[in-house]
């Protein structure tokens, strides 16, 4: 047996003003021949593949694997280069016996609305119809048809944190190689909820209702079940929440269980996502919180999901308040960073810090700060993965602690405090741009953890989001949709 590996993700936002171009790609992760490890995200399923594989003694023949930290609309010349490369290799590599991805589901480009959608239909062609391929994908994707059609087996992580992909690996190379063996037949069936929003898999009722999903994975005939949460802030037609479940040859069974389960989540909505305060609610909170670091998640500036990640509304309201003995991490302003090292550890300088791109990234701020530390590349863990942040500087202004860096990224643990001489521990207030991950690193430290939302990119009210491309009706955008008198939900089943 042949395999061919390989990988192509970012998550579009259609609201950043960042273009994502074939730097964005190259800066983030860039690997030719096989993965280096310890891989990051979306190259560690492919090191997982490899595995897998040699341990059956199967040949690997392993691609491009790049990806872009999330930001705004892929330029055309990046998307179809990094394409075209990742499918020469596939051309160099035939004949295979199975084909393997690791792709994001949300990637948009100029001219293509469906990035993931194309590249399938591309490998298909050059397989053919009897090679199975299968790709493994971030549930914030847009589930298309073109998806569906081309792919053999999508699974989506389960959790939200990201911290099962290795899992979902091993699961897809399951079905795979069963199926490249002609032990089964995988069937996709999907289910549209008609809806848009957040869905956070560590709280009820989503806790709850994912471990129901593992139960039912074990029902005969059924290889695997997804949630398609959908991205919020990709304004594309294909955009929303959906039920995506793999038979072994059984599609009709794949769609009532795809139903059953897609209804089930319907009534879950307006639960599924965690409250947020305003600036002001969780700072007059502060005080009262219970002895230890309290935790704001600056989630509209979140990385992570294409924000700037300069935004500057919450330092600059704890500074003019007077808030001490805080921390906050990372502002992404490679002018300020090239300045301090420049500058040197121990030096005091004027900067102008964050506020450069954009209006809903605030004002940039002119302060006076002490270069408390400098490293020309902070690597941040986050499980088995690191993720670089580039050339950084701590920097300290009126008891509070920032750190700057070169390489936009969200934060994911206490790690980027500790390697930048922080104690996480010992702060009254840790400030993190992070709309999830960051919270099973730091719930372990924190006394209080507060999603905190400010103007920015990632304003999480989705019914006033400007998004004029999706299908409609989607709740809560169309809040009556699931009345009564309404069109039933199983209308928008999508079929390949």
């Amino acid at each position: 047996m042949k395999i061919f590996t390989a990988g192509l993700a970012t998550e579009t936002n259609s609201f950043s003003p960042i273009p994502t171009g074939q730097a964005s790609f190259t800066s983030c992760y860039f690997a030719r021949g096989g993965v280096r490890e310890p891989a990051p995200l979306f190259a560690a399923p492919l090191a997982e593949f490899r595995r897998l594989a040699r341990a059956r003694g199967w040949q690997v023949a392993e691609g491009l694997c790049t990806f872009a930290e999330p930001a705004g609309l892929t330029t055309r010349a990046a998307y179809e280069s990094l394409r075209d490369e990742l499918l020469a290799g596939l051309r160099a590599a035939l004949p295979v016996d199975a084909v393997l991805l690791s792709l994001h589901g949300g990637m948009i480009a100029d001219g293509y609305d469906d990035c993931e959608g194309d590249l399938l239909a591309r490998v298909r062609d050059l397989v053919g119809p009897a090679v199975p391929i299968g790709a493994e994908l971030d549930p914030h994707c847009h589930l298309s048809p073109a998806m569906l059609t081309h792919a053999t087996a999508l699974i989506c992580f389960k959790h939200y944190p990201h911290v099962d992909f290795i899992e979902r690996a091993r699961e897809l190379f399951a079905i795979i190689a069963d199926a490249a063996e002609g032990k089964t037949r995988p069937r996709m069936s999907s289910f549209d909820c008609q809806m848009i929003g957040g869905y956070h898999t560590t709280m009820e009722p989503m806790r709850g209702y994912v471990e129901r999903l593992g139960e039912r994975e074990r029902e005969p005939g059924v290889l695997s079940i997804s949630v398609v949460h959908g991205f919020p802030w990709g304004d594309v037609p294909d955009a929303g929440t959906r039920l995506l479940v793999v038979t072994d040859d059984r599609p009709e069974l794949g769609e009532v269980l795809a139903a059953e389960l897609g209804r089930e989540l319907i009534t879950l909505r307006g639960r599924t996502f965690r409250r947020f305060h305003n600036l002001d609610e969780a700072l007059a909170r502060l005080p009262a919180c219970p002895p230890g670091p309290v935790v704001f998640g600056d989630i509209a500036d979140n990385t992570g999901a294409g924000a700037p990640g300069d935004a500057t509304f919450i330092l600059a309201e704890i500074l003019r308040r007077g808030v001490d003995n805080a921390a906050l991490a990372c502002i992404y302003d490679p002018g300020a960073v090239a300045l301090a090292h420049a500058a040197g550890r121990g030096a005091c300088l004027d900067l102008r810090l964050g506020g450069k791109l954009g209006p809903m990234s605030g004002q940039p701020l002119d302060l006076r700060v002490l270069v408390q530390e400098i490293t020309p590349s902070l690597q941040q863990r986050w499980g088995a993965s690191e993720n670089p942040l580039g050339a950084a500087a701590a920097l300290h202004v009126a008891g509070v602690e920032i750190i700057v860096v070169s390489l936009r990224g969200q934060v994911f643990s206490p790690d980027v405090f500790q390697q930048m001489g922080i104690d996480p521990g010992g702060r009254r207030l840790l400030v993190v741009k992070s709309s999830q991950h960051y919270r099973a690193a730091f719930t372990p430290i924190a006394a209080e953890i507060l999603d905190v939302a400010t103007p920015g990119v990632l304003y999480p009210d989705f019914a006033a989001l400007p998004l004029r491309r999706i299908i409609r009706p989607k709740w809560p955008q169309d809040p009556d949709i699931f009345d009564a008198a309404a069109p039933g939900p199983n209308r928008g089943r999508l079929a390949p």
